[in-house]
């Protein structure tokens, strides 16, 4: 932002300002091309510094998140993106005939492990071109990661090309570019997006930084990868009809459900129909079930992110499904969104980043704007139950989670609202079992013969880090004495025992 914008930002927006300000100030940037970075991200090479630059060219959002990646990782996903937007361009290039598009994505895999590969035929007008003409810094580069890391992102390049080779060759034969049935349009969501949710989910499990487990967690992957794919196709309806791409299925924008339009006739019959005037109620109602259909996929992605361990990588997770949420709130019951390509203001994506750090408060997000939905839906929708219903589940999510009656306090030790009345219940509940583990330890205590003061010490401890009663610790206390009575005692017995041997003997 130049210095004009932040001034004008300061006097028309003085909150969004400081959001900002606080965002730039504070927020750490990992610098890919520091001296102790490069063997990591692999900036003094000169192929996977131009690898580097295709991502940030090709990339509108993930770029900045996959630099934040911890250590190698940031290198390998940006090896993993850039395949996979390969494939892509080759697949959305109308300008390639289908007898020459149908070999090239079905053996991409191949393609993009033969050194010195390029492809020059793009059309001109495709954003991302320059990426196939010199795709060679990719394969270079791709040679050098570790097999672990390069099985998983050729398997999922495989399973990507063939998805995208069969809706390409159905476009150009039966001159249909309508996806049809919701059905059809979760395949195809799956294959472009889907299984980069699972790919992602290999390269996190292969890297030993989360749990060999992650990587079979398929479903949940899928949801990631759909809840992110069809937020974007809803946005970017505008620009997609405008380049005669119709990713919304006729099963919903062509349902008689959602009344008659400016023609009378019920249903649309072409996509382009929803932003001419007069049809703009019966769109809203389209855009309705569209992202009724995205929330389905809301709590899996809180459940996924409940997975993770390491902290770079949940950023990584979490930031973009944040955006994501709040996109979906921005579109919802927003005619503009027919109209143009709109977007969350540039603050409260920073508000965004810097508060999608744990899964607790991604899930207060996630609440927050299924809130703001649910404000903003009226009884005469068709979806309006069933989006009170999807709103519902996440709120429902986060209070089985995370209670409303419980917080934590700056020492980590859970505080129960007095005022709730589930905070007796679960009080009394958290004493039961504090009381039966330290009766568990006491048991051992007394049924332990040797060592016995280490114990007792080290039981006193235990209690002190779970914030037991001064009554508990008094009875612990009164235990250690009596024990330690009881050894000075056989002490003293020994002592005279031994003594009286010696003088015996002597006289």
């Amino acid at each position: 932002m130049g210095a004009i914008n932040w001034i004008t930002l300061l006097l028309t927006h003085p909150l969004e300002f400081r959001t900002l300000l606080q965002f730039y100030i504070w927020h750490d940037q990992r610098d890919i091309t520091a001296p102790h970075e490069k063997e990591a991200t692999g900036w003094d090479r000169d192929s996977m510094k131009r690898c580097w630059f295709f991502l940030d060219m090709t990339s509108r959002s993930f770029a900045a998140v996959i630099k934040q990646l911890e250590g190698e990782l940031a290198r390998v996903v940006c090896l993993y993106y850039l395949v996979l937007r390969g494939l892509d361009t080759l697949e959305d290039d109308m300008t390639l005939p289908d007898e020459k598009k149908q070999p090239m994505l079905r053996k991409f895999h191949e393609l993009t492990l033969t050194p010195g590969w390029t492809f020059t035929e793009s059309g001109p007008d495709e954003a991302d071109r320059q990426l196939l003409v010199e795709y060679n810094n990719v394969v270079d580069e791709l040679k050098l990661l570790a097999p672990h890391y390069l099985e998983v992102i050729i398997d999922i390049t495989k399973k990507m090309e063939a998805g995208m080779a069969d809706y390409a060759h159905k476009a150009a034969t039966s001159g249909s570019v309508y996806l049809e049935k919701i059905e059809e349009y979760d395949l195809y969501c799956h294959y472009v997006a889907g299984l980069v949710g699972e790919g992602i989910s290999g390269v996190f499990a292969a890297s030993g930084k989360e749990g060999p487990f992650l990587g079979q967690q398929l479903e949940l992957s899928n949801s990631m990868g759909l809840f992110l794919q069809k937020t974007n196709i809803i946005r970017d309806y505008r620009e997609d009809v405008e380049q005669q791409r119709f990713f919304w299925p006729r099963e919903i924008w062509g349902s008689e459900k959602y009344g008659k339009g400016a023609g009378g006739r019920p249903g649309f019959k072409e996509m382009k129909e929803m932003y001419e005037p007069g049809n703009e109620k019966q769109a809203q109602w389209v855009q309705s079930a569209m992202i009724l259909n995205v929330l389905g996929h809301a709590t899996d992605s809180l459940d996924y992110l409940k997975l993770l361990k390491n902290q770079s990588i949940f950023n990584f997770c979490a930031i973009p499904q944040s955006m994501a949420i709040a996109t979906l709130s921005l579109c919802f019951m927003n005619p503009l969104m027919f109209q143009r390509n709109i977007k969350i203001r540039k603050a409260e994506a920073a508000s965004l980043i810097m508060r999608s750090t744990n899964p607790r408060d991604v899930a207060y997000i996630f609440r927050e704007y299924a809130r703001r939905i649910h404000a903003r839906a009226v009884p005469e929708d068709p979806s309006y139950i069933g989006l009170s219903v999807a709103c519902g589940k996440i709120e429902q999510w986060c209070e089985h989670n995370y209670p409303s009656f419980v917080s934590i306090s700056p020492s980590k030790q859970q505080i129960f609202s007095p005022t709730d009345a589930r905070s007796k219940v679960a009080m009394a509940l958290d004493e039961a079992h504090r009381s039966a583990w330290l009766e568990k330890r006491r048991q051992e205590l007394l049924v332990s013969a040797g060592d016995s003061t280490k114990k007792a010490v080290e039981q006193i401890r235990l209690e002190r880090e779970l914030g037991t009663t001064t009554e508990d610790n008094s009875s612990t206390l009164e235990l250690l004495m009596y024990m330690s009575a009881i050894f000075v005692g056989i002490g003293v017995v020994m002592v005279g025992i031994v003594y009286g041997l010696v003088y015996y003997l002597d006289s």
